[in-house]
C-alpha cells in the first residue's frame, strides 16, 4: 500500500460521504437526519450553514489523511513476511 494514493482515496471517500449525508439531511425530514453523528465527530460542525459545511468538509478530508498516516505503517508492519 502506498501512502499518498491511500490518503487521497480515504479523504475523498469521507468527504463524499459527508457531502451526501448533508444533502440527505436537507431533503429528508428531521427524524432521518444524520447531522447528530457528524456534530459529535467533527469539532465545530453545526447543521447547517455554508461555513459549517466547509469546516466539516475540511475536517472529513483531514480525517482521511489521519487514518492513512496511522493505518499504512501498521499495515506494512503486519504485512512483513518472515524469511
Amino acid at each position: 500500500m502506498r501512502l499518498i494514493p491511500t490518503g487521497h482515496a480515504l479523504s475523498a471517500f469521507l468527504s463524499l460521504s459527508f457531502t451526501l449525508c448533508i444533502a440527505w439531511g436537507l431533503v429528508m425530514p428531521p427524524s432521518l437526519h444524520m447531522h447528530g453523528a457528524w456534530e459529535l465527530l467533527l469539532p465545530g460542525f453545526k447543521f447547517v450553514s455554508v461555513q459549517s459545511f466547509l469546516l466539516g468538509l475540511t475536517e472529513s478530508y483531514l480525517y482521511g489523511w489521519y487514518i492513512a498516516l496511522i493505518f499504512i505503517p501498521l499495515y506494512r508492519m503486519f504485512d512483513r513476511r518472515q524469511d
